[in-house]
């Protein structure tokens, strides 16, 4: 057997349709129409999969079980890491070592968010460190910004520059909730409501519902596949401790993913220049800052001029969340991580619905402390 048979490479991606309100839907519907379709991306049968990772709704200890039983996948593989670029580390080293040979990762959401009143369920867990003091997600990653912002000396526009940049991307999109609202300048960011110093309401990621689904094999499997493989080039994925529980400084968070970065491109066998695309999860716009300072693109505390003056946008030499992320495409609670790879692989075939980057060929994707490289 070739040594390289067992490459894990991505052969199918999709989203269902994102909205704010999918009326009368429910999370285990969007989450099989997302298997659904990745696997008719594929061109793959569901009684070929004997691996799965899936996440309906906030159902976090019974949903690939359960999907499995309802998907009549007599035995399986089961992921356990979280979606996005954790899940397809791990489900790639299962398909490289012989585990398994087809693995689906899904993850969808609907009618969970329905008091629109409050920020979403998955930002308060109900814990004494949530119930009595009110830090919810929102106030925890502003931390980490507002420290970042006084030690440096960073002017406020530069942060909200990014979030504009994403938000353009998402109103050029067709397939993104916010499609068509813009164009948006870094003082229309500044002018939204303040919800946790620094941020302001368009400095935030928004809630939707919808599903995502990844479809991963080998790359001796994928020659005999109708869809283009995507690669898993290398990887990495690290954290730092309880959320919600000890505060996120800066010097705690500031580098999250370093460590991760480095292994992926190590394994990859790729510099950071080799990079077309990035796929960031941008959950609030200073994120997008703190990624590039600690995945090593620019000195720390030097982010915010390394991305300025196009640098991010389409045409620019780094450019990021080009669906329009979690702050114009959607926010579907968890399944918005598999999202950022579907983006990137769209990218690397080129058939993105907006925003092509022009003969992408490698894409780095990351939410938080994972990291994964994937090649065309």
């Amino acid at each position: 057997m070739p040594e390289n048979s067992r490459q894990p490479v991505i052969v199918g991606a999709f989203n269902t349709r994102q909205a704010r309100v999918l009326e009368g839907e429910t999370s285990h519907r969007v989450t099989l129409a997302a298997i659904k379709g990745a696997l008719a991306d594929a061109g793959l049968e569901r009684s070929e999969v004997d691996g799965l990772n899936i996440l309906p709704g906030l159902d976090y200890q019974n949903g690939t079980r359960a999907f499995g039983y309802a998907l009549d996948i007599p035995y399986f593989w089961v992921g356990r890491q979280a979606p996005g670029p954790a899940s397809v580390l791990e489900a790639a080293a299962a398909i490289r070592e012989g585990v398994c040979d087809v693995v689906v990762l899904a993850a969808g959401e609907a009618g969970i968010h329905t008091d629109r009143t409050s920020v979403a369920p998955w930002t308060r867990p109900s814990n004494e460190f949530i119930e009595c003091w009110g830090l919810m997600t929102p106030a925890e990653f502003a931390l980490s910004a507002q420290e970042y912002l006084h030690r440096f000396a960073v002017d406020p526009v530069k942060i909200a520059y990014v979030a504009s940049v994403i938000r353009n991307n998402g109103a050029r999109n067709p397939e993104a909730i916010y499609y068509g609202r813009g164009p948006f300048t870094p003082q229309d960011i500044l002018d939204s409501r303040l919800i946790a110093e620094p941020y302001h309401l368009l400095d935030c990621a928004m809630t939707g519902e919808g599903g995502s689904a990844l479809v991963l094999t080998t790359a001796e499997r994928a020659r005999d596949l109708p869809a283009q493989a995507v690669t898993v080039l290398g990887g990495g994925s690290e954290s730092w401790g309880p959320s919600y529980t000890h505060p996120p400084t800066y010097d705690r968070v500031g580098m999250l993913g370093r460590r991760a970065a480095d292994r992926a491109f190590a394994q990859a066998g790729l510099a950071r220049a080799d990079v077309d695309v990035f796929e960031l999860y941008d959950n609030f716009s200073w994120e997008i800052i703190r990624y590039f300072e600690a995945f090593g693109y620019c000195a720390v505390g030097e982010g915010a001029d390394f991305v300025a003056d196009g640098t991010i946008e389409i045409g620019g030499t780094h450019p990021i969340v080009t669906d329009g992320g979690t702050m114009a495409h959607s926010h579907t609670g968890e399944s918005q991580r598999h999202q950022r790879v579907v983006q990137a692989v769209r990218q690397l075939r080129g058939t993105t619905s907006a925003n092509q980057v022009e003969g992408a060929r490698t894409a780095l994707v990351a939410a938080l402390g994972d990291v994964i490289l994937l090649g065309a």
